[in-house]
């Protein structure tokens, strides 16, 4: 594995530094070699009152699984995800995110990916993914 960056993504909405309107989610591989990180939502990013909206988690959740492969060097795209969700996430509420690898086939990767509070372990949204390898 190099230690060179696959590209620049210090703009992505999700994990970007440098995007001042970004979520700024901060991943790293575990031992297990699982992505991992760790968001907390505000006011501005609910869908009513104070209830996370579902497209930030489903962003989130992309995100982890699609930072297992970057941070391995791998370039892919979400070619398809499907998202459960198990209960609403309010705002203040810390998650820690996972997402790992379920299988891989010629250009197909198959990951998983997982968002559970912090303070008591309940799963908010769990998804499997398809990611397509760019050649």
């Amino acid at each position: 594995m190099s230690n060179e960056i696959l590209e620049d993504a210090s703009k992505c909405f999700a994990c970007g530094p440098n995007n001042p309107i970004g979520l700024k989610i901060n991943y790293t591989l575990d031992n297990q070699n699982r992505c991992v990180g760790y968001f907390e939502a505000n006011e501005n990013h609910v869908g009513y009152e104070n209830t996370v909206h579902g497209g930030i988690i489903f962003t989130t959740l992309d995100d982890v699984m699609a930072n297992v492969l970057y941070l391995n060097q791998i370039k892919a795209y979400t070619a398809k995800c499907d998202i459960r969700y198990r209960q609403p996430l309010k705002t203040k509420q810390k998650i820690k995110l996972i997402g790992w690898i379920v299988s891989e086939k010629r250009r197909l990767v198959t990951l998983k990916g997982e968002a559970i509070l912090c303070n008591n372990h309940k799963v908010i949204a769990d998804c499997e993914a398809k990611f397509m390898l760019v050649e």
